[in-house]
Formats: structure tokens, C-alpha cells, sequence
């Protein structure tokens, strides 16, 4: 006799299982998440409250303007030519630019135009870097630059980042954010101003007001200058420019400035030349210790793109020697 907790697999029935239709409820409960789930449409951040405050404060008054209106046929037609008017009328007004021509680059946080220069200036043509709407999204990962330089409250003050509390660019509200954004930019400019007056081989600015920097337009008319990453080198450039390269690195260091994003992406070539951009994330290695990760990084990113013309060095090598010759002692953690 069987044990009744016992199964006899071999004369036990298959089991099928059969899919009974949902009910009414069922069905208004499936409607119900469906409704919930539906993707909300994305709102445009030229209409955020953020990006409007800046655009009526960066904005001028037309009564007060003595100048003809400027009104570049180029802009007319995009979607945010208010916030590109806005960017660039002070430059306008005060004679630095004539015109807005092409887009030379475009990027996620900021969009570079070419513009006719202004006779005063001595240039033909100049870039302005407009940074977009975007910039107003809280920057991610960025605590380490923050904290290693000086930031800017929502006075104009000056504070120094590493106050992890009370900080008006490290507040997560609206002027906290503006703040930060305007911290960033500042930097960029006064970073680039500085090392190109130290000859490194950096575009020179003109100017730096509100969300935009105007500067040296690289290139030519049509052809703006491509960025290391989008061109072939000959077999013989390669040494020349990684020198190059890695002397402008050092020359910033000793600047007490660190790039802190440097790669192929933010070097433009030309006619054998390169130029280093894009340094709103450069940071004081005399303010903070902790950026010699940074360092480090910007070397190894150089020595992988020239790696693929044979161009062996050893990048940790490289930046425990430049760290020492204008820093001292490396720090516990490196």
C-alpha cells in the first residue's frame, strides 16, 4: 500500500494549463498601469524656468541701445535663436563681432559659432562658444572639481569649493545651480586666458560674458579645424605632437592648473598644429592635492590615441615625474 505522501509519477495525469480570458477588472486593472507607464513628452530647456530667468536677466534693453538691432539671418530660423541673440548681442554691442556665419561645432553642453570679428579686433572671423540650455542639469560626478578651486556665490563672491556646506555652487536650488554654472564658464575663460598668455598653444579669448566665451576661431571659413580624433596623422607628425601635447600638460601644471578632461576630443588640429580647448573642468593642483587622479588620466588618454602610430610611453611614468618636478612628493593615495 502506498504512503499517501507519495507520488507515482508514471500514473499521474499531465496537467495542461488552460489561459482563461481577464475580466472586466482585470482589464481596467492591465488600462490602469498601461496610463501610468506612458512616457511623458520632454520639455524643451528653453522653456524652463531656469533658462528664461537667465535669458531676462542676460537680456538688454532696446531703448538703451544705441546700436542697429542684430539680427544674424543664420539664427533666424533655429528653434533657439532666443537664447542665441541673448548669448551673443553683448558681443554685437560692443563691437567684437559683426555677424554669426556657421556653426563651426556642436556638442551636449555647448554649441561653437563662427562669427565675422569686428575690424577693432584684428580677426577675421572669431568662435563663440555658447553654452547650451543644458548646462542648467545639475553637472554629475563633479564634487572633485568643485572642491578644487575657487567658486562663486550667488553675490559674485568668492568662496572656496572644498566648503562642503553652505556653498551657494553646491546647493541644489535654482540660484545654486545658476551660480555653479556661472562659476564654471568664468573659469573656463580666466583658465584659457592665462595659459595662453604663458604661450601655450590654446585659442586666445576676447571675451567672456554671461553663457558665452569668444575667442580665436580655428580654421578655416568652411573648413573649421577638426579635433585630433577625426583626422589620420602622417608617420612623421606623431612624436612632434605628442610632445608637444604633453609639454602643454606640463606648462599647465606648472601654471597650477590641470586640464582634468583632456583626450582627442578636446585638441584641434591644423596645418600641423594642435590647440587644447575646453577646459571648464581644469582644476588647481595647489588648491587640492586630491587631482593627481586627473593628471594622470589626461596623460593616459593621450599616450592610448598615440599608441595606434607606435608611439610607446609609459603614462604613469610620465606623470609621477611631472608631478614631482613642480609639486613635490606625490600624495599617500597616488
Amino acid at each position: 500500500m502506498k504512503n499517501h505522501f507519495e507520488y507515482d509519477l508514471e500514473e499521474e495525469e499531465p496537467v495542461t494549463f488552460v489561459k482563461i480570458k481577464p475580466g472586466r477588472r482585470e482589464r481596467a486593472a492591465q488600462n490602469t498601469s498601461l496610463r501610468r507607464k506612458k512616457p511623458q513628452p520632454k520639455t524643451s530647456y528653453e522653456s524652463s524656468p531656469d533658462v528664461q530667468r537667465w535669458l531676462s536677466e542676460q537680456a538688454y534693453d532696446e531703448m538703451e541701445r544705441t546700436r542697429p538691432a542684430f539680427n544674424p539671418s543664420l539664427v533666424a530660423s533655429r528653434r533657439d535663436a532666443p537664447w542665441i541673440l541673448s548669448s551673443l548681442m553683448p558681443f554685437y554691442d560692443q563691437q567684437l563681432i559683426t555677424d554669426v556665419l556657421h556653426e563651426a561645432h556642436g556638442g551636449k553642453e555647448a554649441t561653437v559659432f563662427c562669427c565675422a570679428a569686428h575690424p577693432s579686433t584684428g580677426m577675421e572671423y572669431l568662435a563663440a562658444k555658447i553654452y547650451r540650455p543644458r548646462m542648467f542639469r545639475s553637472l554629475r560626478n563633479d564634487a572633485i572639481y568643485r572642491f578644487s578651486r575657487v567658486q562663486r556665490d550667488e553675490e559674485g563672491q568668492a568662496e572656496h569649493g572644498n566648503k562642503r556646506r553652505g556653498s551657494a555652487a553646491t546647493r541644489k536650488t535654482e540660484r545654486g545651480r545658476a551660480a555653479q554654472v556661472a562659476s564654471w564658464i568664468e573659469y573656463e575663460y580666466l583658465t584659457q586666458r592665462m595659459l595662453y598668455e604663458h604661450d601655450a598653444d590654446v585659442p586666445q579669448t576676447f571675451a567672456y560674458i554671461g553663457n558665452a566665451v569668444l575667442m580665436e576661431y580655428i580654421g578655416g571659413f568652411e573648413e573649421p579645424a577638426p579635433r585630433l580624433s577625426d583626422v589620420e596623422l602622417a608617420e612623421d607628425e606623431a612624436q612632434p605632437l605628442f610632445d608637444c601635447i604633453m609639454h602643454n600638460i606640463e606648462q599647465a601644471l606648472s601654471l597650477g592648473r590641470i586640464h582634468g578632461d583632456l583626450s582627442a576630443y578636446n585638441i584641434l588640429y591644423g596645418q600641423g598644429e594642435v590647440r587644447l580647448i575646453d577646459f571648464a573642468q581644469a582644476v588647481d593642483p595647489y588648491h587640492n592635492s586630491d587631482v593627481y587622479s586627473l593628471l594622470q588620466r589626461d596623460i593616459e588618454r593621450t599616450c592610448h590615441y598615440f599608441a595606434c602610430y607606435d608611439l610607446r610611453a609609459d603614462a604613469r611614468a610620465l606623470a609621477h615625474a611631472m608631478w614631482v618636478r613642480h609639486m613635490g612628493p606625490l600624495p599617500d593615495f597616488a
